[in-house]
């Protein structure tokens, strides 16, 4: 099997590594399994959200890694299994459009960490995660403005995140021809919105959001919004 070759970085990319600079704190400090955390797909119209969970190496760099936003799908793609073979852990945990509507997407997002988390099959000592809220909670996290971007540990989990979630739109994609999911992942897009206008939501749209209430029967129900899905249309 011959192994996908990484492209060089662009230009733009080469001086914006993330580095172990929060991580190699905490484990001066006493904290040996240092997790990174970050999310993927909250702002979608479709699919599951997912959590990315990741462990690296304290003594051997990954050279391109970066926060997956910045990079194209073609790269991240590229990475994924020089990321996974890499770290000494790492997981995804999701949770399903269903579990979104039910539980609200605060609730869904602590509980795709939940299982990301638990499926390192490694107890963290620490936890650092994307952004200023704590969806992980336990009394072991701390949130990093932008540690997508600032941390390496935040970014592989990134990358691990958003090609695990693009690989399974794709596939959904041949299951729902027309909303062309393998390009649009589920999030808003002219196309996105009117395939919707044109067809109603799938079974895997998120029924609970507010753009749903301008579509015609689909035979799925809208119903009643937990908390900030915004709305769309």
């Amino acid at each position: 099997m011959t192994a996908t070759v990484v492209p060089p970085l662009r230009k733009a990319l080469r001086a914006k590594a993330p580095s172990l600079s929060v991580e190699r704190e905490l484990w001066a400090g006493g904290d040996t399994v240092v997790v990174g955390v970050d999310e993927v797909g909250r702002g979608s119209w479709a699919g599951p959200l997912v959590v990315g969970a990741a462990v690296v190496p304290k003594d051997r760099r990954l050279n391109k890694v970066r926060d997956s936003k910045m990079l194209t799908e073609a790269e991240r793609e590229a990475l994924f299994d020089r990321v996974a073979g890499w770290c000494e852990a790492w997981a995804v945990g999701s949770a399903s459009p269903e579990e979104c509507d039910e539980l609200g997407m605060s609730a869904a997002q602590k509980l795709a960490a939940r299982r990301a988390v638990e499926g390192l099959g490694v107890a963290p000592d620490r936890v650092l995660i994307d952004g200023n809220w704590d969806f992980v909670g336990g009394g072991i996290s701390r949130t990093v403005v932008k540690g997508d971007a600032r941390c390496l540990s935040i970014a592989t989990a990134s990358i691990l995140a958003k090609v695990s979630r693009d690989r399974l739109m794709r596939r959904e994609a041949e299951h729902f021809p027309g909303y062309e999911f393998h390009a649009n992942k589920g999030y808003p897009c002219p196309r996105h919105k009117v395939a919707l206008a044109g067809m109603g939501p799938t079974t895997i749209h998120r029924r609970t959001w507010a753009f749903m209430d301008a579509l015609p029967w689909s035979g799925i129900a809208r119903r009643p919004s937990f908390d900030e899905a915004p709305t769309l249309f």
